[in-house]
């Protein structure tokens, strides 16, 4: 099987790139600087320099994948800001969140779904429940959550124009990641294993929660009952 990790620098990117490539997978994931690069190789994966957050490093993806066959596509790479003001945002945090959270998906989704069709894969991103991380108390705390929202809207309106490719919206919990804080009740390695699992056991399924016809789930594979 062939897997793409797409923000694999750090967190739950890289350890779904050590859980595959553990597996047996081939892998390709993406990371921001040439540190992140040099890590995933060690590991054995190919690695693809891609700032998300960037446009312009996200408009050749679709050449760099040509003729690829993608089992397994995952968009992973998010964002919550470090700007705690309560209003208005700062100019340059909203752009971050955005860029990352929702636009670098929209630019993405196009490039990678036509490589993930020639194998029939999934493409899966991970949004959120929406109350976990960034009470709505806080400017970046709306942000958080209207760009997660952005995000699956987007997914869900993209699904028609590739009819041979499972898309999926997940939530990977609240994770001990830089993001979610040693505070999370979920490890890294328990969150990714839980979500191999629900990957595997739906790809033989035909949708049936949520999202019109794209799922929406929990980490373990429960189905979350609106987006």
């Amino acid at each position: 099987m062939t897997v793409f990790v797409i923000g694999a620098s750090r967190g739950i990117g890289l350890e779904l790139v050590r859980q595959y490539l553990h597996a047996g997978d081939r892998v390709i994931a993406t990371a921001r600087d040439e540190a992140g690069l040099a890590h995933l190789r060690e590991l054995g994966a190919q690695a693809i320099g891609l700032d998300v957050a960037n446009p312009a490093s996200v408009s050749g993806l679709s050449w760099v994948l040509d003729g690829e066959k993608l089992d397994l596509a995952l968009y992973v790479a998010g964002v919550f800001s470090a700007d705690g003001a309560n209003s208005p945002p700062t100019q340059p945090a909203f752009d971050a969140m955005m860029h990352t959270n929702v636009l670098g998906a929209m630019q993405a989704l196009p490039q990678v779904a036509p490589w993930v069709e020639e194998a029939h894969g999934q493409f899966a991103f991970l949004s959120s429940d929406m109350g976990q991380i960034g009470g709505t108390s806080s400017s970046r705390g709306w942000i958080y959550h209207v760009s997660k929202a952005a995000l699956n809207m987007a997914v869900v309106a993209a699904q028609p124009d590739y009819p041979r490719a499972q898309f999926l919206l997940m939530h990977p919990g609240w994770v001990q990641t830089d993001m979610g804080t040693a505070a999370a009740p979920l490890t890294v390695q328990d969150s990714v294993s839980a979500m191999r699992q629900t990957l595997a056991a739906h790809k033989s399924q035909k949708p049936l929660h949520g999202c019109q016809d794209v799922p929406y789930l929990r980490w373990d594979g429960t189905p979350l009952g609106s987006w």
